[in-house]
């Protein structure tokens, strides 16, 4: 057993399970360290089955060690009911969110007698939301990508250019550095950055207005993600009144980033910033959220998230205003949580 499986086995008798099935692709590479792809991973207590098809079997067979490979003849849960009944399972634990209605009613329909589901959410992202050494060097790696793409950037950034025109100008550089992009990424000039997920346009940049620009970089597998803006010509006093009150509910949100803290409490202190030159209701969205192998996991900085944050996590922490056909400010820095601070990962990207 990996040590992450023998993490996930340790967490069952807290969940009153005795196996738990993994369904989603990228928990599976997390666990197993290989590349899974439509494919089904059954741990138990005693033996870890990964359930795929013809198409993938060969690779699962030679990437895969110590886990026994087994190759769907009908379908994946007359397979993994066959598995179930050789483990002696009784209670199996599932990842509700994870898992479609049909799915769940054919495990129900064909799990052998006796056989219990029972709901196991986010029992693979609580392990996932803390990040080893490794991890954070892959994470690290990333950014480092990221900020040549952000010097690109400000080379190349003219008056006139179109938003779409320097989109692909930074994806061929990107690739030129051997990574690729985590997610589409947002190009927002002037009024277009008053939407947070704003689409790419055939717009011109201009002088005297904002420039969003929301990126994620992928290497390794590991994600960044972040927001920077960028400003040609003057800055006009109302964007620079909005990007200083962001800024600073960007430094008392990370002032209170540290092992212990409650999610919601690291929300609050940006937003109760924010609330004090009434901007906050111009802020709609949570604060932050944790990267990793996803562009956003566990935990998540929102108002109503209990979750205490934990040394080795990391998250990042995004206050925004935006004023309705006027125009948006967005901050977004990457943040490992410590024992007792925390390091901005990306404070060299500016």
């Amino acid at each position: 057993m990996s040590t992450r499986i023998k993490q996930l086995a340790a967490a069952f008798r807290q969940r009153k399970i005795d196996a738990f099935l993994v369904t989603k692709d990228v928990n599976i590479t997390y666990l197993t360290g290989f590349c899974a792809c439509e494919s089904w991973l059954l741990v138990t207590l005693s033996r870890t089955s990964y359930i795929t098809d013809s198409r993938f079997v060969q690779e699962a067979r030679e990437g895969l060690k110590g886990i026994d490979v087994k190759c769907t003849k009908e379908s994946m849960v007359k397979t993994l009911a066959e598995e179930i009944e050789k483990g002696g399972v009784k209670r199996i634990g599932i990842d509700t969110r994870n898992l479609t209605l049909f799915q769940y009613r054919m495990l129900r329909r064909n799990c052998p007698k006796g056989v219990r589901l029972v709901k196991a959410d986010n029992l693979v992202e609580e392990l996932r939301a803390v990040k080893d050494r490794k991890e954070i060097q892959k994470i690290r790696n990333a950014l480092g990508v990221h900020k040549l793409a952000h010097q690109f950037i400000k080379r190349n950034i003219r008056p006139n250019i179109k938003e779409n025109e320097l989109l692909f100008q930074l994806e061929r550089f990107v690739k030129s550095k051997n990574a690729s992009f985590a997610f589409d990424p947002i190009i927002a000039s002037g009024p277009n950055s008053c939407y947070p997920h704003a689409k790419v346009t055939e717009r011109r940049i201009r002088n005297n207005e904002p420039l969003l620009i929301d990126m994620g970089i992928d290497v390794e597998g590991y994600k960044s993600d972040l927001t920077r803006m960028f400003f040609l010509g003057k800055i006009p006093a109302l964007v620079r009144q909005v990007f200083d009150a962001v800024n600073e509910a960007r430094r008392c949100a990370i002032a209170e980033i540290r092992a212990g803290v409650a999610a919601a409490e690291i929300d609050y202190s940006a937003r109760n910033y924010l609330e004090k030159q009434k901007l906050e209701k111009y802020f709609g969205h949570a604060l932050g959220h944790g990267v990793g192998l996803e562009v956003h996991e566990s935990p998540r900085l929102a108002h109503n998230d209990s979750t205490v944050l934990k040394e080795g996590m990391v998250i990042t922490v995004e206050p925004a205003v935006y004023l309705p056909g006027r125009f948006g400010v967005r901050l977004e820095d990457m943040v490992l949580v410590g024992k007792n601070d925390c390091e901005i990962l990306s404070d060299d990207i500016h």
